[in-house]
Parts: structure tokens; sequence; C-alpha cells
């Protein structure tokens, strides 16, 4: 493996603390493979076996699945340098959720199971990483699972402006931009950019890239307890 690829890993959440040296000789105790696909290639279908950890090296993925309908839904974009699904690598149901399509080239990492359990015993800051990255993934469906349990998306954001407000404070800056608002809150951005607009209008809100200013906090409270 070319050593750029370990510099892409060391920058990598899953690899942070391992300088690429390090993670050089890690490799050199396991078998893995690098694999190419071009733009549109599938790399792995909903139910597909996962028997390996993959990371992506170059390019990004689209997490897609068909509804009953036979449409398209977009899950989720990744990028470089994420690993595909980690936590479905152990358990019981050992199946990707979703397809994952090239979205243009893209250079995957496949570590086989042992190999990974391998590096495990060899790094315990890597099992760290490990563990965090799948801890934060679950941390972040369950709170996803929260925000979509409101009816609305005026709701969602409303809860959400909340969750983020500390006591006796009016204002606050977003963790995520609208892009990455919108894919949490499974809406469009214009969808999202329209319930911004009307909470400003409506003197609830004053919204400026990612800064939040909380106008009347009580008439957020009463967007969550409109029926």
């Amino acid at each position: 493996m070319k050593s750029v690829f370990f510099e892409t890993l060391s920058s990598s959440l899953l690899f942070g603390n391992l300088p690429p040296q390090k993670i050089k000789k890690l490799f050199g105790h396991i078998h893995y493979q690098v694999k190419k696909f071009n733009r549109g290639n599938t790399l792995v279908f909903r139910g597909d076996p996962c028997h390996a950890l993959m990371i992506l090296l170059k390019g990004m993925v689209r997490g897609e699945m068909l509804d009953f309908k036979g449409k398209t839904i977009e899950i989720e974009m990744i990028s470089t340098p994420r690993p595909l699904a980690p936590a479905f690598l152990f358990g019981k149901q050992n199946r990707f959720p979703v397809d994952v399509v090239a979205v243009d080239e893209v250079l995957l990492l496949w570590i086989p199971r042992n190999s990974l359990l391998r590096l495990f015993q060899l790094s315990p800051q890597l099992l760290t990483n490990y563990l965090n990255t799948i801890s934060n993934r679950a941390q972040f469906l369950s709170e996803k699972l929260w925000f979509m349990s409101f009816k609305t998306i005026r709701e969602k954001i409303a809860s959400y402006i909340l969750s983020l407000s500390k006591p006796g404070e009016n204002s606050l800056t977003l963790p995520k931009n609208q892009r990455e608002l919108s894919e949490f809150f499974g809406v469009t951005r214009p969808a999202l950019s329209r319930i911004f607009a009307a909470m400003e209008r409506e003197k609830i809100i004053e919204y400026k890239r990612k800064k939040i200013i909380i106008i009347t906090r009580k008439k957020l409270l009463e967007i969550l307890s409109d029926d």
C-alpha cells in the first residue's frame, strides 16, 4: 500500500493518534487489499455479508436503499477516510444495511475481520478508536431517532435548538452546517431554509450561518406543545 494511504488513514478518527509509520508497521502483520471502483459502481448491496472492515482511501460513496415502490432513497454520503458500516462487522446480523454506490472513483481498503482483530491485539489505541467510532455512531442515531419522533420539520428544529441552548443563554452556535442539518433531519436544504426564515419572520429566532439567537424561548416551547 502506498505511503500516502497510510497518511490518509492517520487523518481518520479510526486511526487517530497513530502516525503513518506506525500504521504502516501494523499493516505489515496482517492481510489486506486495496480495491478500485469506478463512478456508479456498487461496492456492496444491502444484505451482503459483512466479513471485513472497509475504509475509503479515496473518493466518496452514497448509501442508498429502495422503498417498497422501488424508489431510491439516499441515506447518507460518506467521504474519505471514513469506514463503511463498522458496527455491522460484529454481532449476529453481519450484513450491510444499505447499498453503497461510488459517487466518483473510489479506492477501498479491505481488512478481513480476523486481520482487524489482530490489529486490535497489536494496538490498544486502534481498539479504543474503533469502540469510540461505533459508540459515537450509536449516539448519533439515538439522537436522530429522538428528533425524528417529532411530526414536523418545525418541531424538529425547535427541539434541536432548545437541546443545544444552555440555561440563561439565548445565543448558540450550531455544530452542523445547513447541508449536514438537512441530512440529519431528513429534509431538503430549501425546506430547511424556509422553516428558519419563517421562524425569523415570527421573531422566534435570529439565524445567520451557524449562529442562532433565541428571541422568544416561549414560542419555541409552544411549537413543541402544539397538537
